[in-house]
């Protein structure tokens, strides 16, 4: 008779436990926000300002940061239905048009990642002085590179990314920040009218495994 009453003490313990294991997730679908990244191989440090629609699939991205002490600034957008790429340069009106085969990249975490942990990044003695997150690895199918990435455990939201070669160099780090659900200005997303007449040049041979590498 005790045996029998274990049986099912024990499968319910262990659906418990299996059903309080976090699972891959995505971002929220409109998000506007910041990020810092950098990629050692490149002796690249670059501060981006972005906007994110995952129902159109559409990005818009101002980064600038240094490169081999030179300065840049880049207003990137990239609308992926339409397939196209837009450098834009605002100051003499003349835009870079590009064709976009990439596929759109959700912001979240893989289907195929393997939790690691979780944990809380501050204080957990306190209320409100720490927040849950929680640990994710895996390897990118078109690259074969592995990644570490921290989400937040309630909403999804991005904390850090760092993606390694095959080698396992470290080839970019990445740190979000300021997240707001939502887009300030839909008309982020339209191109300029002095883009209009541009003609288009062929797509770059570019193979992205994340959102982050992508950008």
């Amino acid at each position: 008779m005790k045996i029998l009453f274990l049986i099912p003490l024990c499968l319910s313990l262990t659906l418990s436990s299996y059903a309080q294991k976090p699972e891959p997730c995505k971002s929220p679908p409109l998000l506007e926000g910041a990020l810092t990244a950098f990629i050692p191989g490149q002796h690249l440090r670059v501060f981006e300002k972005f906007s994110y629609d995952a129902y159109g699939q559409n990005v818009r991205v101002l980064a600038s940061g240094k490169e081999d002490n030179q300065t840049f600034f880049v207003d990137r957008l990239l609308l992926f239905r339409e397939g196209v790429s837009y450098e834009i340069h605002y100051h003499n009106q003349t835009c870079i048009k590009t064709a976009l085969k990439v596929p759109f990249r959700h912001i979240g975490v893989p289907h195929d990642a393997h939790f690691l942990n979780q944990m809380v990044l501050g204080s957990s003695s306190t209320p409100e002085q720490g927040l849950l997150v929680n640990n994710w690895n895996g390897t990118a199918e078109e690259t074969k590179e592995n990644y570490l990435l921290t989400f937040t455990a309630f909403g999804c939201v991005p904390l850090y990314t760092l993606d390694f070669t095959q080698k396992g160099e470290l080839s970019v780090m990445a740190s979000f920040f300021d997240l707001v659900e939502g887009i300030e200005d839909p008309n982020v997303f339209i191109p300029p009218s002095f883009c209009d007449s541009v003609e288009m040049r062929p797509a770059k041979g570019v193979v992205a495994n994340s959102f982050i590498s992508l950008l």
